[in-house]
């Protein structure tokens, strides 16, 4: 299966896809649900420790992403889930860090230039200042290990201590980063509702991304998370569902789908069926057809 190049000033978009037997078979599941983008974790997302990529892995994927007609701008992978790099405890703190920094170091391995990852909790242990502090420390420290890879900082729902998901905790973290072209937000349609953004009108969605803008810089958005949410607005519950079929509905999509300030970013799916991704992938890349 050959792919083609993959057109310019258009919408980039696929879905979180899996990784199993390899990194190196991501592109091909990509291709197969007709993505121009995809996501992935490049170790076990739920382990610590992982064993080293193989040459032949870091081979065979940049081969079939050359192939496939991906390049690294099209590709969004994310860190583990345990890595937590704003933790108030010292031991743990150092051991996200220096698993933040080997997932740094895959994704050049890799040729990969953006790494997307949740900011960090403090578990109700310290402020959530000097949380954000640890985190934006975490990002420099991250940054003078390994060069080129940008952090991509995902916005969160707000469930229990998890920071990021008020607009004011991204931009503080970027003012604290000493490499601004190295640092990037990931914005989840899921989390922003349940944060207590709304994004179920067009002008839903004017006010909600003048506020980002307003806050944070649009020239800062790397990325997006493309899911409908199982929870109403404000919920600080992270729960995604299929697009339209959750309390965001078909207006917030319509509208990523046809403003241009959306293109040429990965918009990637975690929606909660995937035999729907092909179905999915057309709607925002193409417009639905009514």
């Amino acid at each position: 299966m050959s792919g083609t190049k993959i057109p310019q000033n258009s919408k980039w978009v696929g879905a979180h896809v899996s990784a199993a037997g390899g990194v190196e078979n991501a592109p091909m599941r990509a291709k197969e649900i007709g993505a121009n983008a995809f996501a992935l974790f490049t170790k076990n997302q739920r382990q610590w420790v992982a064993k080293p990529l193989t040459s032949e892995s870091i081979r065979l994927f940049k081969q079939r992403c050359e192939n496939y007609g991906f390049t690294a701008g099209h590709i969004l992978p994310h860190d583990s889930y345990l890595i937590n790099l704003g933790h108030p405890e010292a031991e743990k703190l150092e051991k996200s860090r220096a698993a933040f920094i080997d997932e740094m170091e895959r994704c050049e391995q890799l040729g990969l230039t953006l790494l997307n990852f949740h900011p960090g909790s403090h578990l109700k242990q310290i402020t959530e200042e000097a949380c954000l502090d640890l985190i934006a420390e975490s990002i420099n420290l991250a940054h003078e290990q390994v060069p080129n890879v940008v952090a991509v900082i995902e916005n969160t729902a707000g469930q229990g201590s998890n920071l990021g998901c008020d607009f004011a905790h991204l931009a503080y973290i970027i003012e604290r980063v000493k490499d601004k072209s190295r640092v990037g937000v990931c914005l989840d349609t899921c989390h922003l509702f349940a944060a207590g953004y709304d994004l179920s009108s067009h002008q839903a969605c004017e006010e909600t991304f003048a506020e980002f803008d307003r806050v944070v810089g649009m020239h800062f958005l790397k990325a997006m998370h493309i899911n409908d949410s199982k929870t109403p607005l404000g919920s600080r519950v992270d729960r995604h569902h299929s697009l339209g079929e959750g309390h965001i509905g078909w207006a917030c999509f319509d509208y990523i789908s046809q403003d241009k300030r959306f293109d040429e970013m990965p918009l990637i799916l975690e929606t909660i069926d995937s035999e729907r991704w092909p179905q999915e992938i057309c709607a925002i890349r193409e417009g639905r057809q009514n």
